[in-house]
């Protein structure tokens, strides 16, 4: 890989943590104003480590490694960079499956998120798609049968994986509506109590740690170089700390940064179906796009907030 593509790979892999994590942030945020100067500051200093080394820095080599099963620990790590070529061949022989999981993961994700959440329409025809929600079940229920025929004729582990990443995203779905219901609670607890501020944490790393399922899975479209998801992948969690401490008001004055998230999230898992099938897709295409998607709909957001500051 030469410097220009690693270092774009680096800032579409922040980007994207970045803006997949904005929910994780006014999350964060909001609870945080309702506990003690203590937890808030534990929170934003020691709970960055968990955040970045124990989430979003052994996630992506795990899952390497349990799909690459032949490679030992340290070969899963260093596999794209090394000059063995064994090793090499060996994630390329795996990369379909873990591609096809997390196409289907993010697929599912964007039609969840296009038929039954919440939103500021941004584009035409999200308010038509939000008028049918309940059509998101037959969504899903077509898109995966389709994507389990295609690949069930190729290979049928391909086909089984496909099957895990629509596991997957209903598994962290739960958790992430289960979080929903916890986070009413909490905000309507005790803060000042130690047993509050002790569960507010426990809930933060936790809802931290199930949000960040979406940028480490996201990232296997950019590169299956474990170093450079890690590193990106890690600056964008430092990002996300940072627009915690910014507040949940400045945050919401962008009102299109979800939008822009849930487009590079259908962007992406289209090019890891796309590639899972055998199609060679560059690897400066997922980080273009990202920038692109993400920069309009910042612009678009941008001038909401003029607009609205005018009237």
């Amino acid at each position: 890989m030469s410097l220009f593509t690693i270092t774009f790979t680096i800032v579409g892999l922040a980007l994207f943590e970045t803006i997949s994590s904005i929910d994780n942030a006014i999350i964060n945020a909001e609870v945080l104003t309702t506990m003690g100067a203590k937890a808030r500051k534990w929170f934003l200093s020691w709970g960055i480590i968990f955040a970045v080394v124990g989430i979003r820095g052994l996630l992506p080599w795990l899952i390497v490694w349990i799909a690459t099963p032949s490679l030992g620990p340290i070969e899963a790590l260093t596999a794209t960079f090394s000059s063995d070529p064994t090793a090499a061949n060996a994630i390329e022989a795996s990369a379909p499956y873990l591609l096809i999981a997390g196409g289907t993961f993010f697929i599912l994700l964007f039609l969840h998120w296009l038929f039954l959440e919440t939103k500021s329409f941004g584009l035409p025809g999200e308010k038509f798609f939000a008028k049918f929600g309940t059509w998101f079940f037959a969504a899903a229920s077509i898109f995966l049968a389709v994507i389990v025929w295609e690949a069930i004729h190729r290979d049928a582990l391909l086909a089984f994986a496909a099957v895990v990443g629509s596991t997957a995203f209903f598994i962290t779905h739960g958790f992430k509506e289960q979080a929903a219901k916890q986070e009413e609670r909490l905000l309507h607890g005790d803060s000042k109590s130690i047993k509050s501020d002790f569960a507010k944490l426990l809930y933060l790393e936790v809802i931290d740690a199930t949000f960040s399922i979406d940028g480490v899975i996201g990232a296997f479209a950019f590169t299956m170089a474990v170093p450079l998801i890690l590193l990106g992948n890690g600056i964008g969690a430092l990002v996300v700390r940072q627009l915690t401490v910014a507040s949940v008001e400045k945050i919401k004055r962008y009102p299109y940064l979800k939008n822009g998230a849930m487009y590079s999230v259908l962007f992406l898992g289209v090019i890891m179906l796309a590639d899972s099938f055998g199609m060679h897709i560059p690897e400066w295409i997922s980080p273009l796009a990202t920038v692109v998607i993400v920069g309009y709909f910042l612009l678009l957001s941008i001038r909401a907030a003029k607009m609205k500051q005018a009237v």
